[in-house]
């Protein structure tokens, strides 16, 4: 009996720190995923911009080509 006990405890404590990995882990992927979108808008975004004015800078140089 007293092993069965031990065993069940075991199992317990076990159970709790997979439950505090996976939060740990959900919390890490979070992280990264809303890393990755900050990064490709700082890196999208003035890119547009770039393209989006490009004509523009293009058309006020006037070259006579």
């Amino acid at each position: 009996m007293h092993m069965d006990d031990e065993l069940k405890k075991r199992l317990d404590d076990q159970d709790a720190l997979l439950k505090a990995i996976y939060q740990s882990t959900e919390k890490t992927r979070k992280y990264f995923l809303w890393s990755l979108v900050a990064n490709l808008l700082l890196f999208l975004l003035p890119l547009i911009g770039v393209l989006l004015l490009l004509p523009v800078l293009i058309q006020s140089l006037d070259l006579n080509i």
